[in-house]
């Protein structure tokens, strides 16, 4: 990825993530009960990339083959089939999704910290967290239901995102089950990281067509668009989780490792006869020095598993990026193109 495209998206999503903050609070604000929307609203303040709002609101201004400015653009009412829709709530209603996930995972993995603060549960408690994660989930589906798009478009949509929030908890469940299995593939990695992950980058891109009315094929290559970049993304946070220092990454390089994680590398590693288990001997996070991760390390690259999850991750962007070809070639569709690269090529 060029520098130019690089800052170019950046840009891109930068804009757009300040249009979704703005109405954040406009779609959600802090009633009453005070503090059930306080920790409703408490992790989408902290900050976050807003990615997948961002691929909404570009599959919606590639679809219209329109040069929005994403600055002044009226994404309340924007151009649809037979009149308009109000793709910014589409937008804030994936992100609230995401949101709302977060909670629960932080619940489950007893996390302490998400975005740089206390996670949910830690700053209030426990049950309030669970209230908040469930505020949100519900509010997802209202914000759809109020975009104004047709009726028959709507159930569309919303049958999408329903889906979606089934999927991403059957692919948790299954991620859960890996961490007790010594044995797992990696097609059924794959198959785990699309449910918890790339779903949501499905619907992100596949909820907006849906919405203006678009066919049945842009909206199906538009989902398949979001599958595989959202497989990679995490494909390469598996990598950054190994290749990048501690203090860039914002935690112990190699945790992931110590804690012994299933990743695509540590499974293409076992099936080339690589003892796994025995990669790192200190078994705390906060023990492990630098040196055990690097030897760790290089015998994954010995045994081709780090070339091999970055030629998967690389196979899956262009997959993704060929599932663009539904979409007229205007710069929205550019900008969506260097998404895909820009989630593999990221740094901490």
């Amino acid at each position: 990825m060029s520098r130019q495209s690089q800052a170019a998206v950046e840009r891109a999503i930068v804009a757009r993530r300040e249009r979704v903050n703005q109405a954040v609070p406009e779609e959600l604000p802090v009633d009453e009960p005070e503090r059930l929307y306080e920790a409703a609203r408490y992790l989408l303040d902290a900050g976050g990339k807003r990615l997948r709002p961002t691929v909404v609101l570009l599959v919606a201004e590639s679809l219209a083959d329109v040069d929005a400015d994403p600055e002044t653009a009226d994404y309340r009412s924007f151009p649809a089939e037979g009149g308009t829709v109000d793709v910014l709530k589409a937008a804030v209603s994936v992100e609230v999704i995401q949101s709302f996930t977060l909670i629960h995972d932080d619940i489950m993995d007893d996390d302490d910290l998400r975005r740089g603060v206390p996670s949910v549960h830690r700053e209030y408690d426990l049950s309030t967290a669970i209230l908040a994660g469930d505020t949100l989930y519900s509010k997802a589906f209202q914000y759809l239901v109020e975009t104004g798009a047709a009726p028959e478009r709507t159930n569309a949509a919303l049958m999408e995102l329903a889906t979606t929030c089934t999927q991403i908890c059957e692919g948790q469940s299954l991620d859960i089950d890996f961490e007790s299995r010594d044995a797992v593939a990696t097609d059924e990695y794959l198959e785990m990281v699309e449910l918890k992950t790339a779903v949501l980058y499905a619907a992100s891109a596949a909820i907006p067509a849906m919405l203006v009315g678009a066919d049945d094929e842009a909206v199906d290559s538009l989902h398949g668009y979001g599958l595989d970049v959202g497989r990679a993304f995490q494909i390469q946070d598996d990598l950054l989780d190994l290749t990048t220092p501690s203090e860039k990454l914002g935690k112990q390089r190699g945790s992931d490792l110590v804690e012994g994680k299933q990743t695509l590398i540590t499974l293409h590693a076992r099936e080339q006869g690589v003892d796994v288990a025995d990669l790192v001997e200190t078994d705390s996070v906060e023990a492990v020095d630098e040196a055990e991760i690097e030897a760790a390390v290089e015998r994954l690259r010995e045994a081709g598993s780090i070339q091999y999850a970055r030629e998967t991750a690389r196979d899956l962007i262009a997959s993704g990026k060929d599932n663009l070809r539904v979409l007229p070639d205007n710069e929205a569709r550019a900008r969506l193109e260097d998404i895909a690269d820009y989630l593999i090529e990221r740094e901490y």
